[in-house]
């Protein structure tokens, strides 16, 4: 009995010895003895709370957010160093927030570290996670495990390492001769950069297909634009491929180009083209400009030119097909040179002066700076007879009008001279010399006016070397060389010349041949004429069937 006390006293000092001291540590044949002598050094390392981090998945494209948390396991404060990533390279990783480097971990704390996580190529990844600290380990490790989703209805990733956007392109049907533009993204997809060497069509000749790009090297995740035309020659189907030829692994990508051009038949154009943007559009108040029937005297239409585009325009010219029906534009109003505003407008008159009985088919042509640049409106009419111009007043306005009859001086007998064989058309010449301003002025002239068909109906049907008689729509007349006459509401200088009549306004000069075969007609039904240039004006010669005059 005693034997068994003393047994138990023992065993109960040594328990005792053993909860009592600070340095005691329970012994086991599993454990690490360097582990122990480390942690009783005071030692430890840094862990991460899951070795394997599921980060899930990830959109295509896009990025994500994955934390991954760090533990101190030692019995001190440790610090931590660099970091390295080693990812998957359908991925692109990088650190986003690292909280473990403010400051010293303490034994026993939790601290994380962010990653950003970017999708660039359907399937699983993985990253592995390589950090240095001051425990006894010096290096830990995690792993972050995920998978890259494909965005919208897609099933499955493409095969190159270039993406292009769209996959295919389809121009559709074409029923209009314009050229079609679509874009082409080309993006880098991979983990490294990527040099776009040359993009390329396979097509046709007759196709219509090119390509205009711009697109050099291409960074992770990088992207580029070409624009890709189609400008169909023929009519049909059209197809072809875009082929870019590249650095990556695969060295090629490819898209499919198609289209169709069905051509509408063509149609005669309308009298008014429909706006365009970016330029001004003319119209006028009038499609056709009629006179109607039965015209007997000078008769005048106006109608209204509007630009009804966006942006002004500008009235580069206003003429008449034929010039020998007797149709004139104004002056006044819509002239060359107008600029017409957006909504502005600008009145174009017509004056119609038959030469000859029946009708006329005849244009007005308005070119301008707008949509289609030219504006045409038809001039039709029909006329009783023709109109007598002689018999009209000659209407001088203006200053120069004015000028021109204040320094007329009046007929004196100085101005007739004394020698009595001086005729009196050499006394009126001598006197409308003496009109002229000195040489050092400016001439004082009639302004000049567009006398284009004045003389129209006009003939030569008796003729000398001093007069002649010129017949006309108000019947016939004779001239005289050297003086002056009214012919077709015109104040003429005459001047006679061999078998025929020079007609002078200034530096404008008509010429009417005279045709033996009509001295004893006094009435045309036709006429037709052919212009040649003489002197330092204009000059037309007239035969026996019209008259044309060019300024």
């Amino acid at each position: 009995m005693s034997k068994l006390l003393n047994l138990r006293y023992a065993f109960l000092l040594m328990l005792s010895a053993v909860i009592l001291s600070p340095a005691a540590y329970a012994q086991s044949a599993f454990d690490d003895p360097g582990a122990r002598g480390a942690a009783a050094g005071g030692g430890g390392t840094l862990v991460p709370v899951a070795p394997k981090v599921a980060a899930g998945g990830v959109r295509l494209g896009s990025t994500a957010q994955v934390v991954v948390l760090f533990r101190n396991d030692a019995g001190q404060p440790l610090k931590t160093g660099a970091i390295n990533l080693y990812p998957s390279s359908n991925i692109q990783a990088t650190i986003g927030e690292n909280q473990c480097s403010k400051a010293a971990i303490e034994p026993g704390e939790v601290c994380p570290i962010s990653l950003t996580v970017k999708g660039l190529q359907q399937g699983a990844y993985r990253i592995e996670m390589l950090m240095r600290h001051e425990g006894r380990a010096k290096l830990l490790t995690a792993t972050i495990e995920g998978s890259v989703d494909t965005s919208g209805d897609e099933t499955s990733d493409l095969a190159s390492d270039i993406e292009t956007i769209p996959q295919e392109i389809d121009f559709g049907t074409l029923d209009e001769s314009q050229e079609q533009v679509k874009a082409l993204i080309l993006r880098n997809k991979t983990s490294k950069p990527i040099t776009i060497d040359k993009i390329e069509i396979q097509a046709g000749n007759q196709s219509g297909f090119s390509v205009d790009e711009n697109c050099g090297e291409l960074a992770t995740g990088a992207a580029c634009v070409a624009s890709v035309r189609w400008s169909p020659a023929s009519k049909g189907p059209s197809s072809g491929t875009v082929i870019v030829r590249h650095s990556g692994p695969t060295g090629v990508a490819s898209v499919d180009l198609e289209g169709t051009y069905d051509p509408d038949e063509s149609e005669a154009a309308e009298a008014f083209p429909e706006a365009v943007p970016g330029k001004g559009l003319l119209v006028s108040s009038m499609e056709e400009v009629d006179f109607g029937s039965g015209v007997s005297q000078s008769s005048s239409i106006t109608v209204s030119l509007v630009n009804i585009g966006g942006v002004p325009l500008t009235l580069n010219g206003i003429r008449m097909t034929n010039s020998e029906n007797g149709v004139r534009a104004e002056s006044s109003g819509c002239k060359s040179g107008t600029v017409l505003d957006a909504l502005e407008a600008c009145p174009l008159t017509l004056t119609w002066e038959p030469v000859r009985e029946g009708t006329i088919v005849d244009d007005i042509q308005v070119s301008h700076t707008g949509a289609r640049g030219i504006l045409i409106m038809p001039v039709r009419g029909a006329a009783a007879r023709a109109i007598n111009k002689d018999s009209k007043a000659i209407v001088l306005g203006g200053t120069d009008e004015e000028d021109f009859l204040q320094n007329i001086k009046p007929l004196s007998l100085d101005d007739i001279g004394e020698d009595l064989d001086e005729t009196p058309s050499d006394a009126m010449k001598k006197a409308l010399d003496g009109t002229k301003a000195p040489a050092t002025s400016t001439e004082r002239v009639l302004p000049k006016k567009d006398l284009s068909g004045v003389l129209e109906g006009y003939v030569i049907t008796s003729y000398s070397a001093k007069r002649a008689i010129v017949a006309g729509p108000g019947g016939s007349r004779v001239v005289f060389d050297g003086e002056q006459s009214v012919i077709g509401g015109v104040l003429w200088e005459i001047v006679m010349r061999p078998s025929a009549v020079e007609f002078r306004n200034g530096d404008q000069k008509v010429l009417l041949l005279f045709d033996k075969s009509l001295s004893s007609v006094n009435v045309v039904d036709t006429q037709s004429s052919s212009g040649e240039n003489t002197g330092s004006g204009a000059s037309t010669t007239t035969s026996s069937t019209a008259t044309t005059t060019t300024p």
